[in-house]
């Protein structure tokens, strides 16, 4: 594989997070179970090219079961999701030579995944970087049974993918936002449950 991605059973599963106008939402909003949702911080990392990062992940355990998605995860002790959020890129990615833009969605979803549901409040950052050679040092015991590697896509390649993506629309956003920038407040996506 080429220095511009990482490759090899490396993993991820992430969390979740709301956002008005850059702070917290008072309260918790709850899943499907009652449980608090887990807050996450996701990163849409755009390189000089305009070409976005995404991570291939898997169920553990079944490799054919799989998808892409954002680099990301869920908020530990008492972390900012603006702190969560480059934590997690670097740990997934090891890039660190970032600058951390707005939120530019909020989504909440439900998932199955290592033989429980998770369901999250998920925050999206926009970062850009010139650091296009990833390497994934800092995953979770799950994550390495759940992430196959990492590739820069451009908006061309995802809208043509044939593979699952999540959030499900990444294409369409994306191409919106390297065509009018971000927004002026985060756009809140539809809820997904798979």
């Amino acid at each position: 594989m080429s220095g511009e991605a990482w490759d090899a059973g490396e993993a991820v599963a992430d969390g979740a997070g709301a956002q008005a106008q850059g702070s917290e939402a008072a309260g918790d909003a709850y899943g499907t179970c009652g449980r608090p949702l887990r807050k996450v911080a996701r990163v849409v990392l755009l390189d000089e090219r305009d070409r976005i990062l995404l991570l291939h992940g898997h169920e553990p355990g079944d490799p054919a079961d799989d998808w892409w998605f954002t680099p990301g995860g869920g908020l530990e002790g008492e972390e900012t999701r603006e702190q969560a959020a480059l934590r997690e890129l670097a740990e997934e990615t090891g890039i660190t030579d970032v600058e951390l833009g707005p939120v530019l969605w909020r989504r909440v979803c439900s998932f199955p995944f290592a033989g429980r549901r998770w369901d999250q409040d998920e925050w999206y950052y926009l970062a850009r970087t010139s650091q296009t050679v990833t390497r994934a040092a800092g995953l979770t015991e799950l994550e390495r049974r759940s992430v196959a590697g990492a590739r820069w896509w451009t908006c061309r390649e995802l809208a043509r993918a044939h593979e699952t993506v999540y959030p499900t629309r990444l294409a369409e956003l994306l191409r919106r936002l390297l065509d009018e920038g971000p927004p002026e407040r985060p756009e809140t996506l539809d809820t997904e449950i798979v």
